[in-house]
């Protein structure tokens, strides 16, 4: 799920650089990163506590001398357990770089409650995993929340951002076509989720899958399926279906009859 691995990057001024997800805990990329650095290194920073993004973090920082700069993990079990920052962040936030400008911190809940995503002076955006490149991000509920995601996604096309730089794949250069695409992405899915859920007879979430991911390979429907548990959650949120004994149907008759939700960004 990883695609070629996990992104490591490097922010940094003339005095010294920040890391950003130094990925799992294996000590040959840990003594790469140190190799790799343009500078000393300053500190190091997490989008996330996803187990291919955070667990090296505390052990390069030791080894440096250097803070750790994140949230700390939801209590679900993907989660890196033994992630501690020794500075906990938030929304509006900035992560310090000696010389430099720091970076401003952006949190994006969605694919994680704690994920952040960290923004350079010149508009390039650090995802993690709240934006790939070549593939669409899982949301797996409880900790993962498609409501919120939706919204995060909203409030990037609010930044005046040059590039995308994600936690898996290549630079991505035009930053709005690629969330309004992605917004779009997800609420044509959640439509067609609504369409098969009109009338009257629940709908049991393994049909769900069949009918609403017909355009996707059968072998991927497990995972498919975590997504569309969160798509259902956020409707469920919105009043507009509800789970009964037997499945999820409308809320009430007629509520999915109004295209307009699927329309609007």
């Amino acid at each position: 799920m990883t695609g070629s691995g996990t992104n490591t990057y490097f922010y940094g001024s003339e005095s010294g650089c920040i890391v950003v997800d130094p990925g799992p805990n294996d000590p040959v990329h840990r003594d790469a990163i140190v190799v790799t650095a343009p500078r000393s290194i300053q500190a190091v920073a997490v989008t996330h506590t996803h187990r291919d993004h955070s667990p090296a973090a505390m052990p390069l920082a030791a080894s440096l001398g250097v803070p750790v700069f994140g949230m700390p993990p939801p209590a679900t079990p993907e989660n890196d357990h033994g992630f501690a920052p020794d500075v906990v962040l938030a929304d509006g936030g900035v992560v310090p770089l000696q010389g430099g400008a720091p970076l401003q911190v952006v949190h994006t809940p969605g694919h994680a409650s704690n994920h952040l995503c960290y923004l350079t002076p010149d508009g390039v955006l650090l995802t993690g995993d709240h934006i790939m490149q070549g593939s669409t991000v899982v949301i797996m509920p409880p900790d993962g929340d498609m409501h919120d995601y939706l919204h995060s996604l909203r409030r990037l096309l609010d930044l005046s951002l040059t590039a995308i730089a994600p936690g898996h794949g290549t630079l991505i250069t035009d930053p709005p076509a690629e969330i309004v695409g992605l917004l779009r992405h997800r609420l044509a899915r959640e439509r067609k989720i609504a369409t098969v859920l009109q009338g009257a007879q629940p709908c049991d979430i393994d049909t769900l899958v069949r009918l609403a991911y017909d355009d996707v390979a059968p072998v991927l429907w497990p995972l498919a399926r975590r997504s569309l548990e969160a798509h259902l959650f956020r409707l469920e949120r919105l009043e507009l279906i509800r789970q009964s004994r037997v499945g999820w149907c409308e809320y009430d008759h007629g509520t999915l009859d109004a295209a307009v939700h699927w329309e609007t960004l």
